[in-house]
């Protein structure tokens, strides 16, 4: 028997939103992101987001010897602001509330993250785009995703990937990887498997948080990861 989930928080990757192309955003991926959020929420199910900045700008991928750490660290945050900008957008325009709460300051664009803000927006139905991370640099959007799963209290934080699940070897470069079906904090971390960083992996591992790895390819992809109907991994 599948879990009830109340409150979930979804982690996006920035890259997911390219589609074919090698940069920026894809309006058909789009579009159907926004319907599988549209599709589980009318379930009344309260929904955080965390997405990447990865089709813009990845900080922590930074190769440039002449731009500081912290520096490109800052860019990859005011990148995932641009995309938290336009999926709030494509979600309004499908009726669905939706606000930006970003880490770093913005004013004139988004609102500042306030604990009390996000409950108060999630007990009026509002879907929640974090942006901006932490607001700090040397921290993943992987992190922030857990930091914030963890504030607002999320049941669990779906993590929407390229691949079904998580893997004991790269399955696009090893046709005979195994896929998990559960598997333990302590076994990502001794093992290495390349899912989260383990900053984050170790926050959730401490708080009990469960991780639910899945491949976001349809409309249906995150309803049937809930309804545990598909393919995926459970780090718990």
């Amino acid at each position: 028997m599948s879990k009830t989930y109340k409150r979930i928080l979804l982690k996006l990757s920035g890259e997911g939103l390219m589609g074919n192309q090698a940069f920026g955003i894809d309006e058909n991926v789009l579009s159907m992101v926004t319907d599988s959020i549209k599709k589980v929420h009318s379930k009344k199910i309260e929904l955080c987001i965390v997405i990447g900045g990865g089709n813009f700008y990845r900080g922590v991928n930074n190769k440039n010897k002449y731009v500081d750490r912290s520096i490109a660290d800052q860019a990859g945050m005011l990148a995932t602001i641009i995309n938290a900008l336009f999926l709030k957008s494509a979600l309004v325009a499908k009726g669905i509330n939706c606000e930006i709460l970003s880490g770093v300051d913005a004013p004139q664009i988004v609102e500042r993250y306030s604990y009390r803000r996000a409950q108060e927006l999630l007990s009026k139905g509002y879907v929640i785009i974090f942006a901006g991370g932490t607001g700090n640099p040397y921290f993943t959007t992987d992190t922030g995703a857990t930091l914030r799963a963890l504030e607002t209290n999320c049941d669990a934080l779906f993590k929407a990937t390229q691949v079904d699940g998580v893997y004991d070897s790269d399955p696009k470069k090893n046709p005979n990887a195994k896929r998990y079906e559960t598997v333990s904090y302590d076994e990502v971390i001794e093992k290495e498997l390349k899912v989260m960083d383990m900053t984050a992996i170790s926050m959730a591992r401490e708080n009990n948080l469960e991780i639910v790895i899945f491949k976001q390819e349809s409309v249906d992809s995150l309803s049937n990861a809930l309804k545990k109907k598909s393919n995926f991994t459970t780090i718990k």
